[in-house]
């Protein structure tokens, strides 16, 4: 991880380089304007929050780095693959709510897109494929 916070903080460090060179470069391009007036300022500030958001993960990233107290299976030499893979959960590859879950999002956004009459059968049929996708394991074939 400490490989990870030290990119952040390279990342961050040349977003600032390129934001002064971005700014410098506006300033020269446009010698017969004000300095003010010569520097395009979304861009400029575009960059400045990028780094910003480049120090924050750095930081946050340090953070947590330094809350863990060791290191990554992904920083030691000696690791195996199956050191850094954990335990997902149970999913149900034969499971078909999910597609019903997206169908429902597609008829709220259609609903937005379209007409306001959708919305409401959308959500009749999230609520429907929800309640479905929790309780799959409590009846039918697969019940426990």
């Amino acid at each position: 991880m400490k490989t990870n916070v030290n990119l952040w903080w390279i990342l961050g460090a040349f977003f600032g380089l390129m934001a002064v060179v971005y700014t410098g470069w506006n300033i020269i391009e446009y010698p017969d304007k004000p300095w003010y007036h010569a520097i395009e300022w979304v861009g400029t500030v575009a960059l400045l929050f990028t780094v910003f958001m480049a120090a924050m993960i750095a930081f946050y990233t340090n953070r947590v780095h330094a809350a863990q107290g060791g290191e990554l299976p992904e920083d030691t030499l000696t690791a195996d693959i199956d050191d850094a893979d954990p335990e997902l959960g149970e999913f149900s590859p034969w499971s078909w709510w999910p597609l019903v879950l997206a169908f429902s999002a597609s008829l709220g956004i259609l609903g937005l897109a379209v007409g306001s009459f959708l919305l409401p059968i959308g959500l009749a049929v999230f609520v429907v494929a929800i309640i479905g996708w929790v309780y799959e394991y409590y009846r039918g074939y697969f019940a426990r």
